[in-house]
């Protein structure tokens, strides 16, 4: 009767690791990488420096006085209140008729303001898109670019002076036969005003992205479909809007997440207590209530109510995006 034996293994040979789990990689080659990564190309990590630490003073530790919208705060006492109050101001605020007449307001020049300040720099970038003559082309966009280099103080003057009750305007008005008008003092022109001034201070500075877009587009597809035909027009809709695409995308995305946050500083110069029933929106409000009136507490807590909406409106115009277009912003 023979007896089988294992034969052993040759010299040299390790046995085979036993099956289950995959040994684990070592943290160490990894952090080295990162290391030597950082040490290669600290130049370029320095310059990321100052912007983190802005976001981290102006942006994210400010977000701990939010607390104070959950707790009386008093002058001179504890940054983060004296005592817990719970929903006290958030209630105070949603019964407040003037709250709602201003959050209306904000929504309305919010709305107009995303309604015709977002497609003119679309329409403008096309416009310069089909200029041939390179001197029009940099006149134009010099003179369009100019006022965003110009203070809010500045341009709030200029309109103010524009529209005066003795101004520019009126004085054509009264040379074609018509009367006066008080658009400073009327409250259905402010809006009109508002919206006016936005588009003539953002729409040339907003057309650099989109003409940078349109520097991407393939000329071959241009080509294509003068082969087949396709008049101007119809170049534009079908390849140059769908190049520009997720450029627009992008950018409503943002222009949507600050649908809120109408700017303070241009209405805060171009209204007055005449057009308060249009003009005044949240945040002017706020800096009445919390730095005039000293109620920071209660302005917090409208303030904190304002961002809440903001980042509903983003992340659902981000879904949306997603969704429906296929780009999106994360």
């Amino acid at each position: 009767m023979s007896t089988s034996t294992t034969p052993a293994p040759p010299s040299g040979t390790q046995d085979p690791p036993p099956t289950g789990k995959a040994p684990r990689r070592t943290r160490p080659a990894a952090r080295s990488g990162w290391r030597r990564a950082l040490r290669r190309d600290w130049q370029l990590y320095s310059l990321a420096v100052l912007p983190l630490l802005f976001f981290l003073v102006f942006r994210y530790l400010p977000m701990i006085g939010n607390v104070i919208a959950f707790r009386r705060f008093e002058p001179g006492g504890s940054i983060l209140g004296e005592e817990w109050v719970g929903l006290r101001y958030v209630r105070m605020f949603l019964t407040d008729p003037t709250f709602w007449q201003v959050f209306r307001n904000t929504l309305w020049l919010g709305g107009l303001t995303l309604l015709f300040c977002f497609p003119v720099p679309i329409v403008l970038a096309l416009l310069l898109n089909e200029v041939r003559r390179r001197a029009l082309k940099r006149f134009v966009q010099s003179v369009s670019y100019l006022p965003h280099f110009l203070s809010i103080v500045i341009v709030a003057g200029i309109t103010l002076q524009m529209l005066a009750t003795d101004g520019p305007v009126n004085h054509i008005l009264s040379r074609l036969g018509h009367d006066p008008i008080r658009f400073i003092q009327e409250p259905e022109w402010f809006r009109t005003i508002y919206v006016g001034s936005e588009i003539w201070q953002t729409a040339g500075w907003g057309t650099i992205l989109y003409l940078a877009a349109l520097t991407t587009i393939d000329e071959d597809l241009y080509e294509a479909a003068r082969i087949d035909g396709a008049s101007r027009w119809r170049q534009i809709w079908h390849v140059t809007l769908p190049g520009i695409r997720p450029t627009m995308i992008t950018l409503l995305i943002l222009n949507i997440g600050t649908f809120m946050a109408v700017g303070f500083e241009k209405i805060l110069l171009l209204y007055n207590p005449l057009t308060y029933p249009t003009a005044d929106v949240i945040s002017t409000y706020l800096y009445r209530t919390g730095v005039e009136s000293n109620s920071f507490s209660y302005a917090a807590a409208i303030g904190l109510f304002e961002a809440v909406i903001g980042l509903v409106l983003i992340t659902s115009a981000n879904q949306l995006s997603r969704r429906s277009v296929g780009t999106s912003l994360w």
